[in-house]
């Protein structure tokens, strides 16, 4: 049975939560925010449960290696306006300072995590940056429902150093649609 944010106590945890902010730049410009704003219930309900979040999407096709057009910068500005909040954001998904940022959060704050195609082992969905990347949350939610066939690190390795795991409103929709 596939778990959602329902079954989980929040308060207090750091849920690490795999989003579809796989949208349109113009430039440093966010031109949809479609995507952006499906993934607010699931981050709302979290920090409305007395939960931190991060965050951690890919952008376009950068093919393990940083790629400045594909930052995700101009989509933790957009999160920002949109959920009219700062957002914390860490240029590297696996460093010490991002998880030292992870591990920092107070329940009410958010941190997204850059580009995790910058990184050749999440379309090897490699065991350890999968393990580096769980390291960020307690609990693991997936509402990424355009990229949950994708065997990558994100969506299948991580997951298995998590005690509890499950989908979030968005992912939840989809498969009761």
């Amino acid at each position: 049975m596939i778990r959602t944010l329902r079954a989980f106590n929040l308060r207090g945890k750091n849920i690490l939560i795999r989003v579809d902010f796989n949208v349109p730049l113009d430039g440093e410009r966010v031109t949809n925010n479609f995507r952006i704003k499906a993934a607010m219930p699931t981050i709302n309900t979290c920090l409305e449960g007395g939960a931190a979040v991060v965050l951690m999407s890919h952008l376009g096709r950068p093919e393990g290696k940083e790629d400045k057009k594909l930052s995700l910068i101009p989509i933790g500005e957009e999160l920002a306006g949109l959920m009219e909040m700062p957002i914390k954001f860490s240029d590297n998904c696996v460093s010490a300072d991002a998880l030292d940022t992870s591990l920092s959060l107070k329940a009410g704050e958010i941190h997204l995590l850059e580009n995790l195609r910058f990184n050749p082992g999440e379309k090897a969905n490699d065991t350890e940056f999968a393990s580096q990347l769980a390291r960020h949350g307690q609990i693991y939610i997936n509402d990424a429902f355009g990229t949950a066939h994708r065997s990558h690190a994100s969506n299948v390795g991580v997951i298995s150093p998590f005690k509890h795991a499950g989908i979030g409103w968005l992912m939840d929709k989809e498969l009761n649609f």
